[in-house]
């Protein structure tokens, strides 16, 4: 088994995986999909539609085996979250 290399660099990759969200697939994808996560092949502009991260690019990859995937939560500006949580507070 081989390992893939990155064919862009992460601000090439990141503004390829952007732009094809942008363009090709938020339309397709975001009504009634909150919270899910789409991965995608920047380099052909598939994309497969998932709950977790995980699962959306191993999909991808058996259409792709050598995709270059950028994934995004739908509805989120990012896919994970670092750091505690904020609670609104209640009084």
């Amino acid at each position: 088994m081989s390992t893939r290399q990155p064919c862009y660099s992460k601000e090439e990759h990141a503004r390829r995986g952007t732009e094809i969200y942008d363009q090709r697939v938020r339309a397709q994808v975001e009504s009634g999909n909150q919270g899910r996560i789409v991965a995608i092949d920047v380099d052909s502009g598939d994309f497969e539609l998932a709950e977790d991260s995980l699962a959306a690019a191993s999909q991808l990859l058996v259409r792709h085996p050598d995709a270059q995937i950028w994934c995004v939560r739908i509805g989120y500006p990012a896919v994970h979250r670092f750091g505690p949580r904020t609670r609104a507070v209640q009084a």
